[in-house]
């Protein structure tokens, strides 16, 4: 005897699919964080912004070659180097702040802000390319943008 079986109907599979995005949102929504530590500040990092003279030769070589907006660190075992590159801004002026600095149980978050000219200040008509480099301890946790 052969049993039958009947295919979900129309209204089914749709509920199963909304269900379905719904839970993928969901997760999405609140990430897949582990202990609430993760994000926690531990302690504030010392740093020194530093210009790309004072940065080992093959970091340096990497920045000069960036024109477009980017974000990378660099260590060399004693140091760590945070770089942002805000790509090209209309005129001069433009400068790029640290506005946090700090140690989470599993990254380093750095906060930053690009700073535009003040009023009235003269830019002249070029493109500048405004880059931040941080210099702190040598830590292994990823780096994490904000």
């Amino acid at each position: 005897m052969a049993v039958r079986m009947k295919r979900p109907g129309k209204r089914v599979l749709a509920l199963l699919g909304i269900l379905a995005v719904f839970a993928a949102g969901c997760i999405g929504f609140t990430g897949c964080q582990g202990g609430s530590g993760d994000t926690e500040k531990i302690r504030d990092l010392e740093f020194t912004v530093t210009g790309e003279g004072e940065v080992p030769q093959a970091l340096a070589e990497l920045i000069g070659k960036k024109r477009k907006p980017f974000k990378l660190t660099y260590a060399d075992g004693q140091d760590m180097y945070i770089v942002i590159g805000e790509g090209p801004q209309t005129g001069g002026g433009y400068s790029i702040t640290v506005k946090e600095l700090y140690l989470t149980e599993n990254s380093v978050v750095i906060r930053t802000e690009l700073l535009g000219p003040e009023k009235g200040e003269a830019t002249g008509t070029d493109p500048s390319y405004p880059v931040l480099i941080v210099k702190t301890e040598f830590l292994e946790e990823p780096v994490v943008f904000q």
